[in-house]
């Protein structure tokens, strides 16, 4: 990793927007785990490194999904009237648009936290031990559920949480059929070898609005323009059980769901334990501890899941 003595992720601090070099590698080299059998192929650490994310279908089977699914309407049931703050509402409906936090609420999600098929993905790609920098589940209803529009998650870690380096991947595990027109997850391969800084300054407290609709971080159109022309559009479609590995800089979005039919994901963010949070930028208050861990943070060990 390359040390710079100043921001090399400068974003919200100016008038225009900018494209910026990437100073960190996509996929680590695992001096951890060397001697170990890689569970990713040659292809597949190829193709990350290269567009940003990685598919892989059906890695959870019909019982685990249906196991899952359960405990994800639970949580869903539980928490709606119960005045959580872990809970964000859709805009408009009312309806549950996500469920923070997910992996410390319910024992089931702590323990899919560990699971080899997607720990082990993460800490081969990252290089490192790595914890949860945060959990959520996704619900997206039928008819109402809101759109998620276009960003890069660093963008936001590194202003609002002070990740300071791109070293962390999210793992979005599907518990419904994720169709073309639901509102699957799209992304833009290529783009998480370029840092988007973008215009205006960040409210304090930003999270209690953001996480509903961002308004702030949101990348300048040119800009996205010009990524998606030069690597597409790539809609993350598949079936339950299936899990998408993306990095924490790839720009990625996804529409509403007008459809009857629910698209249900839950999401973790797994961040190297060697790229743990430090102050926000620009003097803001660190979010609260369901949004950015800070606290208890530990190397995670592998725990297959085991349905009840």
């Amino acid at each position: 990793m390359i040390m710079l003595s100043q921001d090399a992720y400068p974003t919200r601090t100016q008038s225009s927007a900018a494209i910026l070099a990437r100073h960190e590698p996509v996929v680590y080299e695992d001096e951890i785990r060397a001697n170990e059998s890689a569970c990713l192929t040659a292809t597949q650490r190829s193709s990350y490194q290269q567009n940003g994310f990685l598919l892989m279908p059906e890695l959870f089977n019909q019982e685990e999904v249906g196991y899952l699914f359960d405990a994800m309407q639970g949580m869903r049931e539980e928490f709606t009237h119960a005045g959580r703050k872990e809970v964000i509402a859709e805009p408009g409906s009312g309806e549950v648009r996500s469920i923070f936090n997910v992996h410390r609420l319910n024992e089931i999600f702590a323990n899919l936290v560990r699971d080899p098929r997607v720990l082990d993905v993460a800490r081969e790609i990252l290089g490192s031990e790595v914890y949860i920098h945060q959990s959520r589940i996704n619900y997206k209803p039928g008819f109402t559920g809101k759109e998620f529009y276009w960003h890069s998650d660093f963008e936001t870690w590194h202003s609002e949480d002070g990740m300071p380096a791109m070293r962390a991947l999210s793992c979005s595990i599907l518990l419904t059929d994720n169709s073309d027109c639901n509102g699957p997850l799209m992304l833009i391969p290529g783009s998480h070898h370029h840092y988007v800084s973008c215009m205006g300054e960040t409210p304090d407290e930003n999270y209690k609005t953001s996480l509903k609709k961002q308004d702030v971080g949101v990348p300048d159109q040119i800009l996205l323009r010009y990524l998606a022309d030069m690597g597409g559009i790539k809609s993350c479609s598949g079936k339950a059980g299936s899990v998408v590995f993306f990095d924490c800089n790839t720009m990625h979005g996804s529409n509403g769901n007008i459809t009857p039919y629910p698209r249900s994901n839950v999401f973790f963010v797994y961040n190297s334990i060697e790229n743990q949070l430090e102050l926000p930028k620009g003097g803001l208050t660190p979010r609260p501890e369901f949004v950015a861990t800070r606290e208890g943070i530990a190397p995670l060990s592998p725990r297959e899941l085991a349905i009840d």
